[in-house]
C-alpha cells in the first residue's frame, strides 16, 4: 500500500510539473511614440508644401491649375481636345519630361532624361508616383506641367547630388504616343 501511495504521489507530482511552453515577453515594450511623432512631422511637412504650391499657383494666376485627387496639381500647356484616348492599365506610353524646383531651377533636363517608355501600372520602372498617376490624365500630343509635393516626387531620399530631401518639384511632361496593350506588334 505504501508503494502504491508513493507511486500515486510521484505520478501526481510529475503530472502537475508538466505544463505547456510559455511565451517569452519582450524586455522593452515599444510605445509607438516614434511612429506618432513621425506622423505628426509628415502632416506638418505636407501642409507646408501645400501652402508653397498654393502660393506658386496664386503667383501664376494666368495658368489654370487643377487639383488632382492623387495629391498634386497640374495645368495643360498644350491640350488636344480631338483625342479621346488616355492610357489604360497595360498600355505602353512614350513620353519626355524635365524636372525643376518650384522656383524654376533646372534639376533634370529633357535631354538628360531622354525618351521614356513606361507600361501603365504594370512596369517595374523606377518612376515617381506623381508621374505614374499624371500620365493617366494625358492624351497623345499633350503637354502638361505638374506640381508634385515631395511625397509624390523624390521624397526623403531626393536625387543624389541633384536634389535634396523633401523638395517640391515642377515637371513638364509631353506624352508622345500610347500603344494599346491589345495592338499586335
Amino acid at each position: 500500500m505504501r508503494n502504491a501511495l508513493s507511486l500515486t504521489i510521484l505520478c501526481f507530482t510529475i503530472f502537475l510539473s508538466c505544463k505547456g511552453p510559455e511565451a517569452r515577453r519582450p524586455i522593452n515594450k515599444q510605445s509607438g511614440v516614434y511612429v506618432d511623432n513621425s506622423i505628426k512631422r509628415n502632416k506638418k511637412l505636407i501642409a507646408l508644401e501645400e501652402q508653397d504650391i498654393q502660393k506658386h499657383i496664386e503667383k501664376n494666376a494666368s495658368q489654370e491649375y487643377i487639383a488632382s485627387p492623387n495629391g498634386f496639381w497640374y495645368t495643360f500647356v498644350k491640350k488636344d481636345s480631338t483625342q479621346l484616348v488616355t492610357p489604360q492599365v497595360g498600355d505602353l506610353v512614350s513620353f519626355n519630361y524635365d524636372v525643376k524646383t518650384l522656383a524654376g531651377t533646372s534639376i533634370l533636363t529633357t535631354e538628360e532624361v531622354g525618351n521614356q517608355v513606361y507600361q501603365i501600372d504594370q512596369s517595374n520602372q523606377d518612376l515617381i508616383s506623381g508621374l505614374r498617376e499624371g500620365l493617366k490624365l494625358m492624351k497623345p500630343g499633350e503637354v502638361v506641367t505638374f506640381l508634385l509635393p515631395s511625397y509624390q516626387a523624390y521624397g526623403y531620399y531626393g536625387i543624389d547630388g541633384k536634389i535634396g530631401s523633401n523638395v517640391i518639384i515642377k515637371t513638364t511632361v509631353t506624352l508622345n504616343e500610347i500603344k494599346n496593350k491589345n495592338e499586335d506588334n
